[in-house]
């Protein structure tokens, strides 16, 4: 009689134990669902930078960190030339106006000051470009967020012009699309100003930058060749932004047919 108590007991004791390792298994699987459906956001790193500041080569030396580490992940980085260092004894050849107006345009939506090297994620934060801690922590925030609108965007050189095909998941009357066109890198010497005598390596500059009113869920729509583009060397980001907020809610790259 009391062998087989035992017996029932340590039968009781293993079927308790396989359905507590199937309770245990499961919610380890949905634990893991959870995150995994959580994380699937995105981050787009935009650079405030210029050749004439000797504060901005550890930020663009960090964008080219950033984009070999990250480069199979879902983050977009752009690096913007301004122009209101070239007077300052060096003309930055790959600044712009609209660069400049582009930062201080976040600098009204995000209450900031201009400054450089400045770093704006997902057109929400900022901060120094070259806070290494900052941009990872940003990041890691950022692709643990989600992507409630979604981009599709292909692109074909045709003769001196591509073409682009968009297909966007939501329609919100104050989101626009930016096409960027990016050179991933090149260099310069410098021969004047705070950094005089350097050379200079830069990450992916932005040389054109389209603004695109979505009218429609999809559409076609064409611009100019740039200069010496090729898809090697180049690509092509696009950016769905909130104008009244400046949010970017989605990102993408080209792909290219």
């Amino acid at each position: 009689m009391i062998l087989k108590n035992l017996i029932g007991t340590a039968a009781f004791i293993a079927l308790m134990f396989i359905v507590s390792a199937f309770v245990y298994k499961n919610k380890t699987e949905e634990s893991h669902n959870n995150l995994s459906s959580k994380n699937n956001g995105f981050a787009v790193l935009e650079l405030f930078t210029s050749e004439g500041c000797s504060s901005c080569p550890p930020a663009d030396a960090l964008m080219g960190q950033i984009a070999e580490e990250y480069k199979d992940k879902p983050v977009y980085i752009l690096a913007y030339h301004v122009d209101y260092w070239n007077k300052l004894g060096w003309k930055d050849r790959f600044s712009s106006p609209q660069n400049s107006q582009r930062q201080q345009d976040y600098s009204n939506k995000l209450s900031s000051q201009v400054y450089t090297p400045q770093l704006v994620v997902n057109g929400k934060s900022e901060f120094v470009g070259s806070d290494k801690n900052a941009v990872e922590n940003a990041i890691s925030n950022a692709l643990f967020g989600s992507e409630d609108i979604t981009i599709d965007l292909k692109a074909k050189i045709i003769s001196k012009e591509i073409t682009f095909d968009y297909k966007i998941s939501a329609l919100n009357s104050k989101n626009k699309l930016l096409i960027t066109f990016v050179e991933k890198n090149s260099s310069t010497n410098v021969g004047g100003g705070e950094n005089e005598g350097r050379h200079l390596q830069h990450w992916q500059i932005v040389q054109k930058q389209y603004p695109v009113l979505l009218n429609s869920a999809e559409g076609t729509i064409k611009f100019p060749l740039p200069n010496n583009f090729n898809t090697n060397d180049w690509e092509v980001i696009g950016l769905v932004q909130n104008t009244k907020s400046g949010e970017i809610v989605s990102s993408t790259k080209a792909l290219f047919q």
